[in-house]
């Protein structure tokens, strides 16, 4: 497994490359945001690790400039920042998990294992489900054969769903899952994402696949036709 890493503070960047090389990825890293992008696009990569302040480029700009390339490596997202807007920055970007700084190498080492694994189940084949078939190489889905064009948040999100059908997912489940956060106070924010995810697969379906499970969280399942949401 290859990881690129962009970040400018040397010490915090040998760091993480020497841990995370007796852990058997081969790391590359970067000392600023040009370098990073230019590797990032030249190299196929199984995560790339960013720090969101860097000199040339800053880490956001670099991630916008991936995706519109449409380079959908999972990025990991550091950052010294910490406040509420902060992270929603950070959830409203195109960066598949976040972690502040300093951290303790243990955390930097499980949000990697879990997004590298995430990466190696996006090459396996289509998930299918009622009407809905999901692409988890292409990033796409389409509802009765008609594509759905979804954030990448929102592709995480029915992602997760579609590969637990039928089963009650609390909040704090699915914002652990789909951003790798296990903070309570940030759980509204997958009303916020449940809702636009309805909005583009169920609310001109004659079948609604997302509900809603009072006072616990949602459940994905075939429902009754032309149901209001």
């Amino acid at each position: 497994m290859r990881i690129l890493i962009v970040e400018d503070e040397k010490k915090i960047a040998n760091f993480m490359k020497r841990g995370l090389g007796e852990e058997q990825y081969e790391v590359i890293t970067a000392a600023d945001g040009e370098e990073g992008l230019r590797l990032a696009l030249a190299k196929t990569f199984d995560l790339i690790v960013l720090d969101w302040m860097l000199p040339k480029v800053d880490g956001l700009s670099l991630l916008k400039n991936l995706r519109a390339k449409k380079n959908r490596t999972p990025v990991l997202m550091l950052t010294a920042k910490e406040s509420v807007d902060d992270m929603k920055t950070v959830l409203d970007s195109d960066s598949d998990d976040y972690l502040t700084k300093p951290f303790a190498y243990p955390e930097l080492l499980a949000r990697v294992r879990a997004l590298v694994c995430r990466s190696e189940q996006e090459r396996g084949e289509q998930v299918t489900f009622a009407d809905i078939r999901l692409d988890p190489v292409a990033h796409k889905v389409w509802r009765n054969d008609q594509e759905i064009s979804l954030t990448i948040k929102e592709y995480y999100l029915l992602e997760y769903f579609m590969r637990n059908p039928n089963q009650v997912m609390t909040r704090s489940m699915i914002t652990e899952h789909c951003w790798n956060y296990t903070f309570d106070s940030f759980t509204n924010i997958v009303d916020v994402y449940i809702n636009y995810l309805r909005n583009k697969i169920d609310r001109n379906a004659g079948r609604k696949l997302i509900h809603s499970v009072r006072g616990v969280g949602y459940v994905f399942k075939e429902g009754a036709s032309r149901a209001k949401i």
